[in-house]
């Protein structure tokens, strides 16, 4: 039996890389690269009763996962945007829990929001492409909750955000035999 940490946190807490590499962040490029196809795998040969099953007791469903990846990740995307033309902007936070409850996020097809995440991820990763090691490490913007972050702090940071609910979805397939 998994404890409730595992559940909430199957690739375990995020922990930033101790140094920001051109590695390290060609590596995380390529997960955000990976995610819509990983994401789409994850998903595959579930039925609707499924998609709409929580991935821990208390927990969102599936269909809430997928929408709050598009969620986060159009929300991370714009704030990397804000902090290459901007001088450290303030971003605004936003309650990842109350949208989760919103209309799109527990009724819409994942459909749409894998199509949206495939579009965005397209965009994103070209962006990513075309920074330089300077706008990683000198560029960033200032989190309510969390702080001043650089670009190269985001990317890590997005690049667990998408293996960790990624897991959330396989795990869910293995305990239940799906």
């Amino acid at each position: 039996m998994k404890t409730l940490e595992e559940m909430k946190y199957p690739i375990g807490r995020f922990s930033a890389p101790a140094i920001s590499t051109t590695e390290i962040r060609a590596a995380s490029v390529e997960t955000l690269r990976q995610l819509p196809q990983a994401l789409r795998a994850s998903l595959e040969g579930l039925s609707v009763a499924q998609i709409d099953t929580p991935y821990r007791e208390g927990g969102w469903t599936v269909r809430q996962t997928v929408h709050h990846l598009a969620d986060s990740h159009a929300n991370s995307y714009v704030r990397f945007k804000l902090a290459l033309t901007e001088d450290w902007p303030i971003i605004k936070a936003y309650d990842e829990a109350a949208w989760a409850e919103l209309a799109d996020s527990k009724k819409l097809p994942v459909e749409v929001s894998l199509v949206f995440i495939d579009a965005l991820h397209t965009r994103w990763v070209a962006l990513l492409e075309s920074m330089t090691e300077a706008q990683f490490l000198d560029c960033g913007y200032e989190h309510p909750k969390s702080g001043r972050q650089t670009l190269a702090h985001a990317l890590a940071i997005y690049d667990w955000h998408s293996r960790h609910h990624t897991a959330h979805i396989v795990r869910l397939r293995q305990t239940q035999g799906w």
